[in-house]
């Protein structure tokens, strides 16, 4: 006599709608879902795009995959994930809900960021990375953003005779990689260790100049500048719309602004680390801010993550100096100047109406 078939139990709506509710609710499997829902990707390419170690996206892939959520596959020594295209109709009606309730999340648009990067370099070359000669606040910089930002940044910045400014110039190296190619440059930080660094770096710099100063209040003249870089500096500014209407004010008409900074993140542990008061900017918040800066034909956008990169993605914005604020500033001096003579106006009045 054979033995009845045991039938496995299936979990109750409730116990499964818990159980979809306890999935959804951590936000790396969230991320990872977002990703695999349209993409097929191995562990090391998440951990690439999350900035996570393997351990940890490898735990969180298993509770995918024994949750139901996720397929596998093998290729060669790799194992691929996707998200099921079947799914528990309530499970994929909270699905639904989630994606759309973090489409406009700064994490999983910078993760859509480094994904777009890591497809379009499907194997990207190994990356030298230079450390310890450049000084502790390089080595930083690079680890977190890389170094192709900067040779980017300057490429509107070249023209021989120029005067450019270099806002929040840092230790210098953006200064010393213009100083070759343009007339003049004037460097401004408000941070004395910061300058020290500048100092020997653009030593024997005969075309560098070096001021301390702060952004909200920049120690150069109107108009006196033919372009002006503000590289990821604003960051660190609790007024950035007054370091961009600086940034204006110094600008000749014509001339060219330059702005790279942070794409807007949630990363609290990364901005107390780097000592940054702020958490990146929209890309059009910024272009925003710029005009209502001063600045005429802003135009911002995003940059590719490089590989290596540990921090949020950055932006780059250009724009140019208004003809109508320079004119307006050159009113104002006018203006001034009127206003001083009328103050002596009475006592000529008084001598006419004594004779």
């Amino acid at each position: 006599m054979t033995a009845p078939a045991v039938l496995a139990a299936r979990p109750s709506p409730v116990a499964a709608l818990v159980g979809s509710l306890e999935t959804l609710a951590d936000p790396t499997r969230l991320r990872l879902l977002r990703l695999l829902e349209r993409h097929e990707l191995g562990v090391a390419a998440l951990c690439d795009i999350l900035q996570l170690p393997q351990s940890t996206v490898s735990r969180h892939l298993k509770v995918l995959s024994d949750q139901g959520w996720l397929a596998s596959r093998s290729q060669g020594t790799t194992r691929l994930y996707r998200m099921k295209a079947e799914q528990d109709p309530a499970a994929r009606r909270l699905w639904l809900l989630s994606r759309d309730q973090t489409d406009g999340w700064p994490t999983a648009r910078q993760d859509q960021l480094r994904l777009g990067r890591r497809l379009s370099r499907p194997s990207p070359p190994a990356e030298a990375f230079f450390a310890g000669a450049a000084g502790q606040w390089d080595r930083l910089r690079e680890e977190a953003y890389g170094r192709a930002f900067t040779q980017t940044s300057l490429l509107g910045l070249l023209p021989g005779d120029w005067v450019v400014a270099d806002l929040g110039c840092g230790t210098g190296h953006a200064a010393a990689a213009l100083s070759p190619h343009v007339a003049r440059v004037v460097g401004v930080d408000q941070s004395g260790a910061m300058l020290k660094a500048a100092r020997k770096r653009t030593a024997g710099l005969g075309n560098v100049e070096l001021r301390q100063g702060r952004l909200e209040a920049l120690p150069l003249e109107d108009q006196g500048c033919d372009g002006a870089l503000l590289l990821l500096a604003l960051t660190y500014v609790g007024e950035p719309a007054a370091a961009l209407a600086e940034m204006a004010r110094i600008l000749r008409p014509g001339g060219r602004a330059v702005v790279v900074d942070l794409l807007r993140h949630d990363r609290d542990d990364f901005r107390r680390r780097m000592g940054q008061q702020g958490f990146g900017f929209d890309p059009e918040e910024l272009k925003k801010m710029m005009k209502e800066a001063g600045l005429a034909q802003a135009v911002c956008r995003e940059l590719p993550p490089e590989p290596g990169a540990k921090g949020p993605a950055l932006l780059l914005a250009t724009a140019t100096g208004h003809k109508l604020r320079a004119e307006a500033n050159s009113f104002r001096r006018s203006a001034r100047g009127f206003k001083g003579a009328r103050r002596s106006a009475p006592l000529l009045t008084k001598r006419r109406n004594t004779t």
